[in-house]
């Protein structure tokens, strides 16, 4: 066993395990309203190639998963559009939870509490890795992004605002 720095398993990891997926780990200091911005100043990261993890819901109630670049905002407009529902917004952060079982801040995409259709922004698929929240604050995952949409049968979306509206 290597002794790089550890954080203790989460269901994202325990579930990556399971499917033999690999991924690195990326442990930094939580900071409160900070986001993958913050991760990413502190891991040296592009803030593009980090990825946050969205809980939404559609104009039924019914709950979606949104992997977004850390520096772009998702065009709810566009999403309901490409996944054709009416209307699509973010849920509270207590409804978020509830769907996930993450704690806000420390959502992942993997091993969510509830099953949700998984949508991902096309252009992180470019990347080798992406670097996801493992279901703790302070803790991102790095991941191939073909494995994350095939594991999760994520769906390629483009809904990203900002970022020179790629």
């Amino acid at each position: 066993m290597s002794k790089t720095k550890h954080t203790s398993e989460t269901p994202a990891t325990h579930w990556l395990r399971q499917q033999k997926i690999p991924f690195g780990e990326h442990p930094y200091d939580y900071v409160d309203h900070g986001g993958a911005r913050e991760a990413a100043r502190q891991l040296g990261l592009d803030p593009h190639q980090v990825a946050k993890t969205l809980v939404m819901e559609d104009e039924h109630a019914r709950p979606l998963v949104v992997v977004m670049h850390g520096d772009c905002e998702v065009s709810t407009k566009n999403l309901a559009r490409q996944t054709g529902v009416k209307k699509i917004a973010p849920c509270t952060p207590d409804t978020a939870q509830r769907h996930s079982g993450y704690q806000v801040g420390g959502t992942s995409p993997f091993a969510t509490r509830k099953r949700m259709p998984v949508w991902i922004e096309e252009t992180l698929m470019a990347y080798p890795a992406i670097y996801v929240n493992g279901g703790r604050r302070g803790y991102l995952i790095s991941v191939a992004p073909d494995a994350l949409a095939r594991a999760l049968g994520a769906q390629p979306v483009r809904v990203a605002l900002g970022h020179d509206e790629e």
